[in-house]
C-alpha cells in the first residue's frame, strides 16, 4: 500500500469516528410530561487554547428537605434532573394548616403534587364562637372552626416551585394569606415539571393550573347553593355574604365572595408564573394568576405571566389593584375582569406570540360577560393606565377586536398604546348598556367608558365594532363617537414608532399624557372605586417611557416572543442557576 493511500485511509477512519461521536440532542414534544432520557456521549478532545472557555456549573441536589412549621412537613420525593442540573424535590402537603416559610436552598425545588390549599376556607365572614364552620382535616377527620385558620404561606426570594402535570394549582383560601415577595434580583418562580426537565419551547403552555387567591370582597353572578337567581338570571343577593362562587373548573369546593372590600389575601411581588392554564374540568381552565373576591388589602405588583393557555390574569369580583404586570404569549385574554370587580392597573406590558391566533389567542382586554346578570350590583368598574399592548391575533379572534367591553361594564383606559395586526379592529362594545352615558346610582352605573390619551393602530376601514346582540342599537359609529369625543388626545390612525418592540419612540412621546392622579380617591354609590394615591403621575403614555426605563428587566424571563432584555433568570424555557 502506498503512503498516499495509507494517509487517505487514516483520514477516512478519523472522519467516520468523529461523525459517530455526534449524538442527537434529547428532543421531546412540548408539554409531554414525560421523563427525559439523557444521552452521555464521549467528551471530545478539547482543542488547545491558552484561555479555556468557561462551562456552566450544573446544580447539585440538596441533601434533604428542610423542616417547616406545618406538622405534616415536606415530603422528600427524591431528585429530578434537567439541563441545569439535579435538584432535591420537596413536596408540599395538600393542605397547609400552619403558617409555613419556604426558604431558598441551593439545589432544592418545592413541588405542588396536586391542588394545594393554604388554610381552610373560612367562609364569607370571620369565624367566631357564634359563627362556626365544620371543615375536613388532612387526616380525613372533621373539625369545627370557631376562628379563622389564619394560615400564611411565606415564600422567600429566589424560590422555585414546580407543579405536577395536570390539574395542579395553589389556592389561598378565604381567611388566609400568601406572602410571596421576591426581589428584582431574585424573583419567585412558579412553573411546570416540563420546564424543569428542559422539554419546553417558547410555544409550550397549559401544563398545570396556576395561582389562585380567594377572598371575602363583594362579587356578583352568585352561583352556588344558597345564592338564588331571579328568573331573568340576575342575583338578588349580589354583593352580600350570601353571594358566593366556585373557582372555575374546580371539582372540589373552592369558594369566594363576601362583603369585606378591604380584605387582605396577602402579597405577591416579583413573581413569574410560567406554562399555566390546564383545564381543571368541563373545558374550564385557570390562568397564570386568578384573584377572586380579593380586597384592597392585597398587594400585587411585578407579576409576569408566560405562556398561559388561558388568560394572563383574570380578576373575579372584589377590589383589586396591580402594578407592573408583564403578560407574554397568553393564549386567551391578557387582562380579564368579571363579576363586579373594582380594579385598578398601572404599568401593563402585553405581547402576544406571532401567529398566536392559531393557538386561540384573543383580546388584550376583556371586561365582564354578556348575560342576564348585567345589572347586578356592584357593577364592574376597571381603570387601566400606562399600558402597552402588542396585539398579534388579527381578524378571526373570538372577541373580534383587541379590546372587548361588554356586560354593562364601567371602564376607563388612559395613557396607553396599542399596535395591532393592520387587519384587526381595536375596540368592540357588545352591549348598548355599556355605552349608556346616563349615571344610574341604583344600578351602580357610572356612565359610559372613558378614554384619555390612548393611541391605537387599527383596521382603517373598521376600527370600532358596535353591538351584535338582538335588540341592541349600538352601532360602529356610536362606539367611534364614544372613543373620539372631546379633547382627549385619542387616535386610531397613529403610526407606531416603538423601538425594541414596546419602548416609546417619537410618536408615542409626542402624545400629551392625561393626569391619572385625578382618578385617585374616586367613590361612587358609597363604594371606593380607586383608593387614594393608587395612580402615580407620569409624563408619558404607554408602559415604557424610553430605553432608560427598565422596570420590566432583571426579574422577568426572556423568550423569542418578547426579548425583555437583561434577565437574571435567563430564558423562560430553562431554570435559573442563580
Amino acid at each position: 500500500m502506498t503512503n498516499s493511500n495509507l494517509r487517505r485511509m487514516l483520514i477516512a477512519t478519523v472522519s467516520i469516528a468523529a461523525l459517530g461521536g455526534c449524538g442527537a440532542n434529547d428532543i421531546a414534544s412540548p408539554g409531554t410530561g414525560g421523563n427525559i432520557s439523557i444521552i452521555n456521549n464521549p467528551a471530545p478532545t478539547p482543542a488547545p487554547s491558552p484561555t479555556p472557555t468557561p462551562t456552566t456549573t450544573l446544580v447539585t441536589p440538596a441533601t434533604g428537605c428542610p423542616t417547616i412549621a406545618d406538622a405534616q412537613g415536606l415530603s422528600d420525593r427524591g431528585t429530578i434532573t434537567g439541563p441545569t442540573g439535579t435538584y432535591r424535590v420537596c413536596a408540599l402537603p395538600s393542605r397547609i394548616v400552619s403558617s409555613t416559610n419556604l426558604t431558598r436552598i441551593p439545589g432544592l425545588l418545592y413541588f405542588l403534587p396536586g391542588r394545594v390549599d393554604v388554610g381552610y376556607d373560612n367562609g364569607p365572614t370571620p369565624l367566631s364562637s357564634t359563627n362556626t364552620r365544620v371543615v375536613t382535616q388532612p387526616d380525613g377527620t372533621s373539625r369545627t372552626l370557631t376562628a379563622d385558620s389564619n394560615v400564611t404561606l411565606t415564600i422567600q426570594p429566589g424560590v422555585v416551585i414546580y407543579a405536577a402535570s395536570g390539574a395542579t394549582w395553589l389556592n389561598v383560601n378565604r381567611g388566609n394569606t400568601i406572602n410571596a415577595v421576591g426581589t428584582a434580583t431574585a424573583p419567585i418562580i412558579f412553573t411546570s415539571r416540563d420546564n424543569v426537565l428542559g422539554l419546553n419551547t417558547d410555544t409550550s403552555s397549559g401544563q398545570w393550573g396556576g395561582v389562585v387567591l380567594s377572598g371575602r370582597a363583594q362579587i356578583t353572578d352568585c352561583a352556588v347553593p344558597g345564592s338564588p337567581a331571579l328568573a331573568n338570571g340576575s342575583s338578588p343577593n349580589a354583593g352580600t355574604t350570601s353571594c358566593e362562587r366556585q373557582t372555575e373548573g374546580a371539582v372540589d369546593p373552592a369558594l369566594y365572595g363576601g362583603t369585606n372590600n378591604l380584605d387582605n389575601s396577602g402579597r405577591l411581588s416579583y413573581v413569574q408564573i410560567r406554562y399555566s392554564g390546564f383545564v381543571l374540568s368541563a373545558a374550564s381552565e385557570l390562568q397564570s394568576l386568578t384573584t377572586q373576591g380579593v380586597g384592597e388589602g392585597t398587594v400585587i405588583d411585578h407579576i409576569q405571566s408566560f405562556n398561559s393557555s388561558d388568560d394572563g390574569a383574570e380578576f373575579f369580583g372584589g377590589h383589586v389593584g396591580m402594578k407592573y404586570y408583564v403578560s407574554i404569549a397568553s393564549e386567551d385574554d391578557n387582562l380579564d375582569t368579571d363579576v363586579g370587580t373594582k380594579a385598578n392597573f398601572q404599568y401593563v406590558l402585553v405581547v402576544q406570540r406571532a401567529g398566536s391566533l392559531a393557538q386561540g389567542a384573543d383580546a388584550m382586554i376583556e371586561a365582564d360577560t354578556d348575560n342576564n346578570s348585567v345589572n347586578d350590583n356592584p357593577r364592574q368598574n376597571t381603570t387601566v393606565s400606562n399600558a402597552t399592548f402588542i396585539d398579534r391575533t388579527g381578524p378571526g379572534n373570538a372577541d373580534q377586536a383587541a379590546i372587548l367591553l361588554r356586560g354593562a361594564t364601567d371602564y376607563t383606559l388612559v395613557n396607553s398604546v396599542m399596535t395591532t395586526n393592520p387587519l384587526h379592529s381595536c375596540l368592540r362594545i357588545s352591549d348598548s348598556r355599556t355605552a349608556a352615558a346616563t349615571v344610574t346610582v341604583a344600578n351602580d352605573d357610572n356612565g359610559a367608558p372613558v378614554f384619555r390619551s390612548v393611541v391605537m393602530q387599527c383596521l382603517a376601514s373598521r376600527p370600532f365594532i358596535g353591538s351584535p346582540l338582538t335588540g341592541q342599537t349600538l352601532t360602529d359609529a356610536d362606539v367611534a363617537a364614544l372613543f373620539n369625543g372631546g379633547a382627549n388626545n385619542n387616535a386610531t390612525t397613529y403610526t407606531p414608532t416603538l423601538t425594541n418592540l414596546f419602548i416609546n419612540g417619537a410618536n408615542e412621546t409626542a402624545v400629551t399624557p392625561f393626569d391619572q392622579t385625578t382618578l385617585n380617591g374616586r367613590v361612587f354609590n358609597g363604594i371606593t372605586v380607586t383608593p387614594a394615591g393608587f395612580f402615580e403621575k407620569t409624563t408619558y403614555i404607554g408602559a415604557v417611557k424610553d430605553a432608560a426605563d427598565t422596570w420590566y428587566q432583571g426579574w422577568t424571563c426572556n423568550s423569542t416572543t418578547a426579548p425583555l432584555g437583561t434577565s437574571l433568570t435567563g430564558n423562560c424555557t430553562t431554570l435559573p442557576t442563580i
